[in-house]
């Protein structure tokens, strides 16, 4: 895996991990009941995106790193993933 897949592969990490951590300990404004004039009652409250941006790294980080390392010692491969045997067997010679 060369660099530029490492950093792509973070990045759809990072982004799947974000859609996961947005909705935790959402409080919107039809909860706390300050709804703003023009917006929907299940607009965010508060976001704390700092925060989630940061709990995001730190997930998608070790995530990384156990999908990296299992790409990187072939534990997992593509033909590993042929159930149709569909991809030609590798020239051993």
């Amino acid at each position: 895996m060369g660099p530029t897949s490492a950093i792509v592969l973070y990045a759809v990490i990072w982004f799947l991990t974000l859609f996961i951590v947005l909705p935790i300990r959402l409080k919107t404004q039809g909860d706390v009941g300050d709804i703003v004039p023009g917006t929907h009652a299940g607009a965010p409250y508060e976001t704390n995106l700092k925060k989630k941006a940061l709990i995001t790294t730190l997930i998608a980080a070790v995530i990384w790193g156990i999908v990296a390392g299992i790409i990187l010692t072939e534990t997992i491969t593509v033909r590993d993933l042929d159930w149709f045997n569909k991809m030609s067997q590798p020239d051993l010679s």
